[in-house]
């Protein structure tokens, strides 16, 4: 009887584990996305959409932050850095008189 008593001790003892780590898991939220898969696409619609404004801004912020630097650069006329800019800003100015 003892025998019985240990083992359910020890099935309860690992189930309750298990559930632990299921609950860290958050494997219900999972369970309930298979469950309901337009709810999980829509989840996955907006967390993209959230990512791609997320990498728009950034890519704005990163780039203003760059041509403000090398404004400077030219603007301080270092030697061949500022040719270097200076040659770049010629090309790229006469590239748009093309295009227009």
């Amino acid at each position: 009887m003892s025998n019985n008593n240990q083992l359910l001790d020890s099935l309860n003892k690992k189930i309750d584990e298990m559930s632990l780590k299921m609950e860290k898991m958050k494997f219900v939220d999972y369970v309930y996305f298979l469950e309901h898969p337009r709810k999980m696409l829509w989840a996955n619609f907006i967390s993209g959409m959230a990512r791609g404004f997320g990498i728009a801004i950034g890519f704005t912020l990163l780039g203003a932050v760059a041509i403000y630097v090398l404004n400077k650069i030219v603007q301080y006329n270092l030697p061949y850095i500022g040719e270097f800019i200076s040659e770049i800003v010629k090309i790229v100015q006469s590239s748009m008189r093309n295009v227009r």
